[in-house]
């Protein structure tokens, strides 16, 4: 699925068991239409007013999950950080919410390939393993291409990396974990030649 159009009508499926704040609402339906699969899946969307390191979380719901079901929530920062001030978060660019939500919903879908077990492994893995996190970082990023997601995915890319007043420390970190634009570029390529049935 390839949503074209930003009508938020035509997302309006995608809400059901979701909680999503309303001043981020087109952007998170607008990620979700990517993917088909988590059109019913329980997640949450909660602002934070501090995120160690990070300034989206996907974390599976470890009571939900103690019961024998499934469910998310993706904690979001209130603040977007940068290195003299902070704005808050749903006043960068449309396109890089969208970019941003989708790659931590391409988290949300590794998770739903993995059994009880893994997703303990998996939290082990992410605490205890910068290879892991490097790993389980790219793995996103690439649901999100296979999605349809590439141009949204790279535009976050470049503007994180090239933004002038985020901190030096925090872009070393994305560049070093994370696909690079030039990597993404080659899975969109990659991605775009399957959608038309060739492998050129």
């Amino acid at each position: 699925m390839n949503p074209s159009s930003d009508n938020i009508s035509s997302f309006e499926s995608f809400r059901e068991n979701k909680k999503i704040p309303k001043v981020i609402e087109n952007e998170v339906l607008k990620a979700l239409s990517f993917y088909p699969e988590l059109r019913k899946t329980p997640i949450d969307f909660v602002f934070k007013q501090n995120i160690k390191k990070s300034v989206m979380q996907a974390q599976p719901d470890v009571p939900a999950m103690l019961k024998g079901k499934r469910g998310y929530k993706i904690n979001i920062s209130a603040l977007f950080r940068l290195t003299t001030t902070a704005i808050p978060i749903h006043q960068i660019p449309q396109d890089i919410m969208i970019g941003w939500i989708g790659h931590e919903l391409g988290h949300v879908m590794d998770y739903e390939n993995r059994s009880i077990t893994g997703m303990v492994k998996f939290g082990l893995g992410y605490l205890l393993s910068a290879n892991f996190i490097r790993h389980a970082e790219r793995v996103a990023d690439t649901y999100a291409v296979d999605h349809g997601l590439g141009s949204y995915i790279l535009q976050t890319k470049k503007f994180i990396l090239s933004h002038a007043q985020l901190s030096e420390k925090y872009k070393n970190k994305i560049a070093r974990l994370y696909l690079s634009p030039d990597d993404i570029v080659e899975q969109v390529r990659i991605y775009e030649a399957k959608q038309l049935g060739t492998t050129s």
